[in-house]
């Protein structure tokens, strides 16, 4: 993840680019073409939209609607680790190979777009929600920073089986810097470096480092790029936060399960680790409410 500003005008930008960590997120799924590539971009998306905010917690990226993808989600923490999933229909593998250019209308129908910011304690929480609307994924999220941010803001997003990408330009209230630029000059810069960002093909944001790319866009203008801060991913999941979700299912329902199957399996929807718990684990759950810390097994 690079921080740039422009030393003249009240704008400032982030790029991202995501490999190892990227394919790490997906190692272990097997995600239809078109929405494997819908989750990179939202994945990359969290990540700029995290880069605009100051907080420790974590910022969730949400599309859900009534199409065949009723879920997808990425997440990002204020240490920019990261992690997502996409939940679909059987069926929405042939939808995916029909549509093109990974249209959201086509793979989560009529819906809505939400971030939520919320702190390591859970003790504040900001939601904002905005409708699903465009043909991409980026489309949704200019029309979130304008009705839920207020700030003028746009994003280019790209993603395939190898990696995610993501530029951010957005314009910040008031002068920029030391700078004497007027209302009507920092207007005219604003229209002008997004009509520049435009020029950025799909091709060049994924295979241009950061500095080809700014050199390449904005080449006249006078940038500030500060030191990159790594990006990984990172699932939060853990054997304690599975004891916790079978005690509040709850002792008959546990014990139901480990009748029918032998043990209790929970396999996290994130990075598809398996959590096993045996009779003596879950005897141990339900012995006084204390969770089980050392038994079962991790597949």
């Amino acid at each position: 993840m690079h921080r740039f500003v422009f030393e003249h005008y009240p704008i400032r930008g982030h790029l991202v680019h995501l490999d190892a960590a990227w394919r790490a997120l997906i190692e272990h799924r097997d995600y239809p073409a078109d929405i494997r590539d819908l989750l990179g971009e939202a994945v990359a998306a969290s990540l700029l939209l995290a880069a605009t905010i100051k907080f420790d917690g974590v910022l969730s990226l949400q599309l859900q609607g009534d199409g065949f993808v009723h879920l997808l989600l990425a997440q990002c923490t204020s240490g920019l680790g990261v992690r997502g999933l996409a939940r679909y229909q059987e069926d929405a593998e042939r939808v995916a190979g029909a549509a093109t250019g990974r249209r959201v209308a086509d793979l989560i129908g009529a819906g809505n777009l939400t971030v939520t910011l919320e702190t390591d304690e859970g003790a504040h929480r900001y939601q904002g929600i905005v409708p699903i609307m465009g043909e991409r994924l980026t489309e949704s999220l200019q029309g979130y920073f304008e009705n839920s941010e207020q700030l003028p803001t746009r994003l280019w997003l790209y993603a395939d089986a190898q990696g995610a990408s993501g530029m951010l330009l957005q314009r910040l209230p008031g002068e920029g810097g030391g700078s004497k630029a007027g209302d009507a000059e920092v207007d005219d810069a604003w229209r002008r470096v997004q009509l520049i960002g435009d020029t950025l093909t799909r091709e060049e944001l994924r295979t241009l480092t950061d500095l080809e790319i700014l050199r390449r866009l904005f080449n006249e203008d006078d940038l500030r790029l500060f030191e990159p801060a790594p990006v990984y991913f990172r699932c939060r999941c853990s054997r304690e936060r599975v004891a916790g979700m079978l005690q509040g299912l709850g002792e008959p329902e546990t014990r139901a399960i480990l009748a029918e199957r032998g043990a209790v399996e929970v396999r996290c929807d994130f990075c598809n680790r398996a959590y096993v718990f045996d009779a003596v684990d879950v005897a141990r759950l339900f012995n006084a409410g204390a969770s089980s810390d050392g038994g079962g097994r991790v597949h």
